[in-house]
């Protein structure tokens, strides 16, 4: 499965340096002025997991192939962009097509970049992108609740459902919440998951920091970047990264952290399959039984599904490959209803 992020914030905050030190090699524009990055930047982003490599030596695979994710910069939003201020119209569409929000916020402090705000303030920046992001979902809503007083005329039970969801939502965005925080059932959810609303996806906080601000900083609703260390780092090869890391008191790379706080928020997992030919990494939710699991390889693995043989890939790593976790008893035979966790190494029988 394809994961989306839209990485978001005020002009002048460290978007699309952010977004270069992300995609190695990526020519997206960073430059001093509002609105530089007019259509959006569009990378892939391999997700690391240290996982693979033992995997593809006991299994002597050829090549090793990560899951990825795609990053999306969309340009600089400024008040007003849900009236479309600064192009806000077009740029808040390019968010509507994304799984979860990179919310970039500046804590760094220079007099050669300037703030649009004219102030370093991370909690106002933070109210002024949320209001605009509400304010274009509560005129999502109100065309789409306009549009369902016909169907409820006509008895539709989904219609009434999914009017009372979107009553909880505007109520909460008229709040100056996020639609995100509406109690919604699950049959709620599903009726309004296709109107994109912006404040229902998950937001993860960035905060753009100096390299003495990374060094000491606290904040648990910021997930701390350096985005001028993020792009020195990809100049540098493995052990000098690491020596760098080390000097900095880092444990690992901000986008690293990014990537995994994603998949948190997301809900998601990796599973494997590992074999001769390749050893590669798959995505799927948390929750996700042996069918929908087989379904991100291709869609037939779905249909016709019959069973999955599956080993964590510590004891598969352990036993030194198939052959010694099967004859340890390690490997298991999973029908339908078995419920993938991240980690497993599987093989998937099915009919054509």
């Amino acid at each position: 499965m394809g994961l989306k992020i839209a990485i978001v914030g005020l002009p002048n905050v460290g978007k699309s340096t952010l977004f270069n030190a992300l995609v190695k090699g990526s020519k997206a524009e960073a430059a001093n002025y509002p609105f530089c990055t007019i259509e959006p930047n569009v990378g892939i982003v391999e997700v690391p997991d240290e996982r693979l490599a033992p995997l593809a030596e006991i299994s002597k695979s050829k090549k090793i192939v990560p899951t990825a994710v795609e990053f999306v910069d969309i340009a600089g939003l400024v008040r007003g962009a849900s009236k479309g201020e600064g192009l806000g119209n077009q740029f808040l569409s390019h968010i509507r097509e994304c799984d979860a929000i990179a919310m970039v916020v500046r804590f760094f402090e220079d007099e050669n970049v300037t703030h649009v705000a004219g102030k370093i303030n991370p909690k106002d920046d933070i109210e002024t992108i949320e209001t605009e992001l509400q304010l274009a979902d509560i005129s999502t809503v109100e065309k789409r609740q306009y549009n369902l007083d016909r169907d409820i005329k006509a008895g539709s039970k989904d219609a009434k459902l999914e009017k009372e969801a979107l009553d909880k939502i505007i109520k909460k965005l008229c709040d100056g919440k996020n639609a995100r925080e509406a109690d919604l059932s699950e049959d709620e959810i599903r009726l309004v998951k296709s109107m994109a609303l912006m404040t229902m996806k998950p937001v993860l906080y960035v905060a753009n920091c100096s390299e003495d601000q990374l060094r000491s900083f606290e904040d648990d609703k910021y997930i701390p970047i350096s985005a001028k260390i993020e792009s020195e780092l990809n100049d540098l090869g493995d052990d000098e990264k690491r020596e760098y890391l080390e000097a900095l008191g880092i444990s690992d790379t901000g986008i690293n952290r990014l990537i995994k706080e994603a998949y948190k928020a997301l809900n998601l997992i990796t599973y494997f399959t590992s074999g001769e030919p390749e050893t590669r990494a798959w995505t799927v939710r948390n929750g996700a039984k042996a069918p929908e699991a087989a379904g991100v390889i291709h869609t037939d693995f779905e249909k016709g599904f019959i069973a999955a043989e599956v080993v964590s890939w510590q004891d598969l790593y352990a036993q030194g490959g198939w052959t010694g976790a099967r004859s340890h008893g390690m490997v298991r035979t999973e029908g339908k209803n078995y419920i993938f966790k991240d980690g497993d190494v599987t093989l998937f029988r099915f009919n054509v």
